[in-house]
């Protein structure tokens, strides 16, 4: 058999993706290479994720340590570019596509496949992330996935892999679909699915309650060009920064978001997320820009971090448009160099102190105390030019009788 007719797979270790490997070749003919990546979601080790691949029927197994990868080059721009996705959600799932699809394709290119198979249902964004993200990079290969391609269903995957004495790890139906990595943990299905449904204790698995914290955390971050380079005066690379906010944070209860969420396919879901790290992190660097970035450079970059989000959340993050936005927001963080001191405690994270070398900030210019050296009598003229468009514009409408109506007191 050629390679060609070879098929890697997003192999994940679990049912689904373990009964798609002797699936697939059932159904195809074709051999099937398994792609695994560690992006910090924890669990089962690569290595006896690797041997449940060989032992379903995979010709090969391709795993990758993807943490540091995907800190320093995924997790950073989405940092840098204060990612939440309509206001709330830090794109958990949305920065570990693209990733995982680069590997996809170098062991489709390494073991000579010509088609990417992933686990994901017809519903859901992931699939158009993956595959549009196959497209991006190489446009020669094909993808499929065999839930939605193939009608595979739980019971099907159940009764085959019981068929074929598959060593799968998993029979009976979790109350909720997980996907986490070191950035977060999304949450969905179930009950969940009703949006009058309040989350239960159970759903939470990176956070603390945080109606019972802990005593206050005070931290110190310290950031370099917009990326996290200490924490309380220790060097830390990306991945510990996440780690280390992950567990600090998450003591506290912060980073719990619900949300009645905009899919990409059309159709709004009910989702729960944990991100304790990625929203402590995101909230000490905002604080940083608003000393660091200068007003007008400031209000661009709070419009492109929104689309930035979206695009993102889109399945664009090989696109062109994502490609020149991130040449600006890096730009951006030539100067977002600083300290800032927060406290978490009890589901919040509260900046109470900055400081940078870089800061816009000029204290004798903002005092009002003696040692004031900001000139008020330059408001004067400011304050004529600033509003003579307005002016004019006001006597042209009281010529014609279009001035505005100011409400008249009576006078007994």
């Amino acid at each position: 058999m050629s390679d060609k007719n070879r098929i890697v797979l997003a192999y994940s270790g679990g049912l689904d993706t373990s009964v798609a490997i002797p699936y697939l070749k059932d159904r195809t003919g074709r051999d099937v290479v398994a792609v695994s990546l560690d992006v910090g979601q924890g669990g089962e080790s690569l290595e006896t994720i690797k041997e449940r691949a060989l032992a379903c029927g995979a010709v090969e197994a391709y795993i990758v340590d993807a943490r540091d990868e995907f800190a320093n080059e995924y997790c950073m721009q989405a940092l840098k570019a204060n990612a939440m996705y309509e206001g709330v959600y830090p794109l958990v799932s949305a920065i570990s596509r693209p990733l995982i699809t680069k590997h996809l394709v170098r062991a489709a290119h390494q073991f000579g496949a010509d088609t990417i198979a992933h686990g994901c249902t017809g519903k859901g964004n992931d699939q158009v992330r993956f595959e549009v993200s196959i497209q991006s990079i190489d446009p020669e290969l094909k993808a499929i996935s065999p839930i939605r391609d193939l009608s595979l269903t739980r019971d099907v995957e159940i009764a085959y892999a019981n068929e074929h004495d598959l060593p799968i790890v998993q029979t009976e139906k979790s109350p909720f679909s997980i996907d986490q990595n070191v950035w977060g943990r999304a949450i969905e299905t179930g009950f969940l699915e009703d949006p009058w449904n309040a989350p239960t204790k159970d759903c939470y698995s990176y956070t603390d309650d945080p109606d019972f914290p802990p005593v206050e955390d005070e931290v110190v971050i310290e950031f370099k060009e917009g990326v996290p380079v200490k924490i309380d005066g220790r060097e830390v690379t990306p991945l510990q920064a996440i780690e280390e906010m992950n567990r600090r944070a998450g003591a506290q209860g912060i980073g719990r978001v619900d949300l009645i969420e905009d899919r990409l396919v059309g159709i709004k879901s009910r989702e729960l997320y944990e991100a304790p790290g990625a929203i402590a992190l995101i909230t000490a660097h905002e604080e940083l820009e608003n000393m660091c970035l200068e007003r007008e450079q400031h209000r661009i970059k709070r419009g492109i971090d929104k689309r930035w989000a979206e695009l993102v959340y889109d399945a664009q993050w090989f696109s062109p448009a994502v490609h020149s936005l991130n040449a600006f927001i890096n730009d951006t963080q030539r100067y977002v160099s600083g300290e800032i001191r927060m406290v978490m405690h009890g589901g919040r994270a509260v900046v109470v102190g900055r400081r940078s070398d870089s800061s816009l900030y000029d204290y004798n210019l903002a005092t009002y105390d003696s040692g004031d050296t900001f000139d008020q009598n330059a408001s004067n003229g400011f304050i004529e030019i600033y509003g003579l468009p307005t002016k004019v514009a006001a006597a042209r409408d009281v010529r014609f009788g279009n001035g505005i109506e100011v409400p008249q007191n009576d006078v007994e």
